[in-house]
């Protein structure tokens, strides 16, 4: 079994898995974190969505031997040492962003990878960065009101920023559907 050392959560691990062991499953398997969520398995849903290195990956997709050496931030790492919800927790709760919240974490880890990268998304920016996430719960109105008004809370309104690439191709289409709910 190879041993993997990488830092989740701020926190330094050395893990020895089976060659054949995914992200999702080290991180929920062998560190008992288990906000990060298995959907499909295949990188369809998101649900799994981590930050690696600082972009937002799909960790069923992942082999954890890839993630050796890597910097991984999971839900669990957003709340402050006391505590205290990370803004795009606050946001989601507050926009009624969540029902079911099974695929809350991975929704929240893709935000935060957009914020990350981008505090001052624009709605379409917002759309693409979550086109990899599926709900079937709330809808994304909700969701995406939720990443606009952290991403005002965190310091700059919403509206104008420019972000290159995403995980799939499936944004302009996010809402389309949805957007009768708003």
């Amino acid at each position: 079994m190879p041993g993997i050392k990488l830092t989740v959560n701020g926190r330094l691990y050395q893990v020895d898995v089976p060659a054949d062991t995914t992200l999702l499953e080290l991180l929920r398997n062998y560190l008992g974190l288990t906000g990060t969520k298995e959907g499909c398995g295949k990188g369809e849903c998101g649900a799994c969505t981590v930050i690696m290195d600082g972009l937002a990956v799909d960790s069923c997709l992942i082999p954890a031997a890839k993630a050796d050496g890597a910097e991984i931030q999971t839900v669990e790492g957003l709340a402050s040492p006391d505590g205290r919800l990370h803004p795009l927790q606050e946001a989601f709760i507050g926009e009624g962003a969540v029902q079911c919240g099974f695929c809350t974490p991975g929704m929240i880890m893709s935000a935060k990878a957009l914020l990350d990268r981008n505090p001052n998304p624009s709605r379409e920016e917002i759309k693409d960065a979550l086109a990899g996430n599926l709900c079937r719960c709330t809808g994304y109105a909700k969701i995406i009101a939720a990443v606009e008004k952290a991403a005002a809370v965190m310091g700059t309104p919403a509206g104008g920023g420019r972000i290159e690439g995403s995980r799939s191709g499936r944004g302009a289409a996010l809402l389309s559907s949805q957007e009768r709910e708003e």
